[in-house]
């Protein structure tokens, strides 16, 4: 199979299908043709050399020159048969037989050929192949020297030796590929073996390469239906009608295999093209199938298209127009709000008359009338719309009245359309004999009509006459639905019936508990009569949490139902339940990022009552991959339909919600995981802002929680980021008192290399190295800062005690020195500070630290002479150090031996 084409071995080996290689086909052909030219002059050229490509045998040539047989090796007779099999006519035949006669003359008279002579042969065969192809619709393809071929293929067929004649059929293809004979007797070859799929692809491409028999092709579409192949049985028909385009049994076929592939489309275009196909004389097949196509329409929701096609069909076919067409075309006016046409099909050809009286009438039962009328050819007078034919005011003491005259024979439902479009045009004084009517009928039958007229009246407001039509309704048993509830509960609401109209919505929610619009209503109402619990239970989630994992069209619902539970418990003050509902309705859209943080979301009763919370838990307990991405697809979907019912923002808006409710109740690990979560969400992480804002949103979680290690991963990336903030740096160093770790004091060196002038980093070092024991170092660090701004008081008490704590050291020299400069900082310090409860403080525990005790007890008795300093946000006791000066004086009187002063002193300051 070398020589046959790409595109042919894959459809052959079943990897395309026949419409991609009939396009794979076309482009090659389209290669090939741009350079048949130039191909054309070359082999020209070829065939005047000589060539030696192969050898014939003596024993095939004497084969060839026996007596009754052609070059081919094939008796003339078979040769004429199968001729006449592929459509030759008798002049053809004479004239082969005279160049064959001539061929085998001259066969005997030459000598045995040669290898050039196959050549050169095999090259006239390739130009004859070529020029077939240069003909638009050539009868047939096969060149004459391998007709004789395909006549032996075609008898070891008939002889039942099938694998000879598939491999005849195979080098007639290699040779012409362009012929559809072989590839036929393929397909009857596979067909007698059983191979019904193989026959049928050797068929499609026989039929390919003879397009033009439209019968070949419906055979195959049957065929392909059969093998239960409806686009490949598609495609048939459709290259049956580019060569019988007005053939409508092949458009109707074809359309109704449209219709079960579900391409609507598709078959109503079909469809169309029938209708405009069909003879004037062929009314009632242009009826039914403009009915069936316009309920087809409907269904599909295009009502646009329905009703052009029934205007259509009653434009043509006015004399055909039945009692089920008017209702069809009524409907479906009706539904597209178009009113006054619906009345004017009506009256047109239902033979309904309205008519318009004048009467006259006393001026106190003048009435002004704000209808259209429409008539009849019948009446003088008709009008079909109060817009284009408005009625003329009659004088003062005339009134108008419209009647209606209905013959015997119209169907109800008709009279229930006149009545809906009466009730939207306006036109209310004939209704009340059509009412009547109405009523007369037994719900339990014509209850779908009751429920027509009253959602007319709904529509145009008139509740009062709307709500004895739904009363029967749902006194029905048939009619006894949830729809009709409903409709009656919305009617007693408008009329202010608030007690009833709560009964019916309850009558809804028992009925259809997933009517979400119903639960809302009546958790409304319920609110608005003084009933909060029973609002509350209107509003109880209605999917399991399963259903709500797999099912988007179930969480787009419960989120709408939690939402107003939200809102309801928030203005009930039940901040408990409030944050249930939140936490509900972010596990929803945070699934995926809870699992990867490691949250899980749990109900609990350790508070009394059962509620949500948000725990940690470990890896092993997070569901395996394979589950995890099942997880990951479902929560893809319904992200996409969370965030179709509240936007970016407002998911946002709920987290803050979230995050502060959960700290006014002092749950501030559980806001930790939330902020946790929400930076797992790469729709939050991914805003520079947002993400900003959740930092430090877990960071003041973390701090009020005390966890100062967790705090501490936050402020760190934090400082590195704003270096010269000194709000950080001042939360910095409050985190790292508070956690009693040391691992921050290597991350403020490595800083202070990147930052060698950030006055904060400088101090901060100072006081790490200051608390490891490292003085000198400390010193420095100090002496650094000091030099950088001297006038800062802090930096002379920094450096005076650094000094001091030097001197009290065991083994140290120049102790005196040591001294002296401490204490001179120290007076600077208290130079600059003022005379206040703080600098006399420090000044007093420096000398107690190193026994000076006389003026230490001089500087703590100062202490408590000056009232505490006020400071704005802080409160006064918390900047009184009268209670720790008095401790320490304690301690000296107790260490004198002065016990009964010691005493006085924690009597006087230190009793709380």
């Amino acid at each position: 199979m070398s020589g046959f084409s790409p595109e042919l071995i894959d459809y052959l080996e079943g990897k395309i299908s026949f419409e991609e290689f009939e396009r794979r086909r076309e482009e090659r052909k389209s290669r090939e043709k741009d350079g048949e030219n130039a191909s054309a002059e070359e082999n020209a050229e070829d065939v005047e050399a000589p060539s030696s490509s192969r050898k014939v045998s003596g024993k095939s040539q004497s084969q060839d020159e026996t007596d009754g047989e052609t070059s081919d090796g094939v008796s003339k007779s078979v040769h004429r048969v199968f001729a006449s099999m592929l459509g030759e006519n008798e002049e053809e035949e004479e004239d082969e037989e005279e160049e064959e006669e001539e061929e085998e003359e001259e066969e005997e008279t030459t000598e045995q050929p040669t290898a050039g002579d196959v050549f050169v042969l095999e090259m006239v065969l390739n130009r004859e192949t070529k020029k077939m192809m240069k003909e638009k619709r050539p009868r047939s393809k096969l060149p004459r020297a391998l007709r004789g071929l395909m006549g032996e293929a075609n008898i070891r067929f008939a002889r039942g030796e099938r694998e000879e004649a598939i491999l005849m059929c195979m080098e007639i293809i290699r040779q012409a590929p362009l012929a559809h004979e072989p590839f036929s007797t393929l397909a009857m070859i596979y067909e007698d073996q059983g191979d019904m799929e193989k026959s049928l692809q050797f068929e499609l491409i026989a039929a390919h390469l003879n397009p033009s028999d439209t019968e070949e092709w419906v055979r195959l579409a049957e065929m392909s239906l059969e093998q239960d192949n409806i686009k490949q049985a598609v495609f048939c028909y459709t290259k049956a009608l580019k060569y019988d385009p007005t053939n409508v049994r092949y458009l109707w076929e074809r359309s109704s295999l449209y219709e079960q592939l579900g391409e609507h489309k598709m078959a109503m275009d079909g469809y169309r093209r029938i209708l405009n196909l069909l003879s004037p004389s062929d009314g009632e097949r242009f009826m039914q199938l403009a009915r069936d196509m316009a309920k087809s329409y409907y269904e599909a929701n295009d009502v646009s298209s329905a009703i052009e096609i029934i205007e259509e069909a009653f434009t043509k076919h006015q004399s055909l127009v039945s009692m089920e067409d008017v209702n069809i075309a009524a409907e479906l006016y009706i539904s597209s709000k178009q009113y006054d046409k619906a009345l004017a099909v009506i009256t047109d050809f239902a033979g309904i008359v309205l008519e318009k009286k004048v009467s006259e009438k006393s001026p106190t039962e003048e009435k002004k009338d704000t209808g259209a009328v429409v008539e009849t050819q019948e009446s003088q007078e008709t009008v079909t719309d109060d817009q284009s034919h408005p009625v003329a005011e009659s004088s003062a003491a005339a009134v108008e009245k419209v009647s209606c005259c209905i013959p015997e024979g119209v169907p109800i439902d008709i009279t229930v359309k006149l009545m809906v479009c009466l009730v939207h045009l306006n036109i209310l004084e004939p209704l009340n004999p059509l009412l009547t009517t109405l009523v007369e009928q037994n719900p339990e039958e014509m209850g779908d009509l009751y429920l027509d007229v009253a959602e007319a009246f709904l529509d145009v407001g008139e509740y009062n006459s709307a709500l004895p039509l739904l009363s029967s309704l749902v006194c029905s048993e048939r009619y006894n639905l949830a729809v009709v509830w409903l409709r009656h509960a919305e009617c007693l609401k408008a009329l202010g019936h608030m007690e009833r109209a709560a009964e019916s919505y309850a009558k809804v929610v028992d009925l259809a508990p997933l009517h979400l619009d119903a639960r809302i209503s009546l958790s409304t109402l319920q609110q608005q009569l003084g009933r909060p619990e029973k609002a509350l239970e209107a509003l109880e989630p209605m999917y399991d949490p399963d259903t709500l994992a797999q099912d988007a069209n179930a969480a787009q619902q419960e989120l709408k139902l939690l939402l107003h539970r939200s809102t309801l418990l928030y203005s009930q003050g039940k901040m408990y339940g409030y944050i249930d509902t939140l936490l509900t309705m972010l596990a929803m859209l945070l699934k995926v990022a809870m699992s990867r943080a490691q949250v899980c979301l749990i109900s609990s009763s350790k508070s009394g009552e059962r509620h949500l919370y948000l725990i940690k838990v470990s890896r092993d307990k997070i569901s395996d991959n394979d589950d995890q991405e099942t997880a990951n697809c479902d929560a893809k979907a319904i992200f996409a339909v969370l965030t179709s019912v509240l936007t970016k923002d407002d998911w946002w808006n709920l987290l803050l919600k979230a995050i502060y409710s959960l700290c006014d109740l002092s749950r501030y690990k559980e806001a930790e995981l939330l902020v946790d979560s929400s930076l797992e969400y790469y729709s939050f992480y991914d805003d520079r802002q947002k993400r900003k804002e959740l930092e430090y949103f877990g960071l003041s979680a973390a701090i009020l929680d005390k966890n100062f290690r967790k705090a501490y991963n936050y402020i760190r990336i934090m400082v590195m980021e704003n270096v010269n903030k000194p709000q950080l740096w001042n939360i910095f160093n409050q985190v790292t008192m508070q956690s009693q770790d040391v691992r921050h004091h290597r991350f403020c060196l490595r800083l202070m290399l990147k930052n060698p002038d950030n006055h904060a980093l400088c101090v901060l070092n100072g006081h790490n190295a200051f608390v490891s024991g490292s003085f000198k170092h400390a010193l420095g660090q100090y002496v650094q800062a000091f030099r950088a701004n001297p006038d800062e008081p802090l930096y002379s008490l920094c450096i005076g005690l650094t000094f001091i704590h030097m001197a009290s050291q065991k083994y140290v020299l120049k102790r005196h020195a040591l001294l002296v400069q401490g204490f001179s900082f120290l007076h600077r310090y208290l130079d600059l500070r003022g005379p206040c409860q703080e600098s006399f403080y420090n000044l007093g525990r420096g000398l107690h630290q190193l026994g000076l005790l006389h003026l230490a007890i001089h500087y703590y008795q100062k202490v408590l002479e000056l009232p505490p300093l006020t400071l704005e946000g802080i409160e006064t006791d918390q900047t009184d150090l009268r209670r720790d000066t008095a401790f320490n004086l304690s301690l000296i009187y107790q260490s004198s031996g002065n016990t009964r002063m010691a005493q006085k002193m924690l009597y006087t300051y230190a009793v709380v």
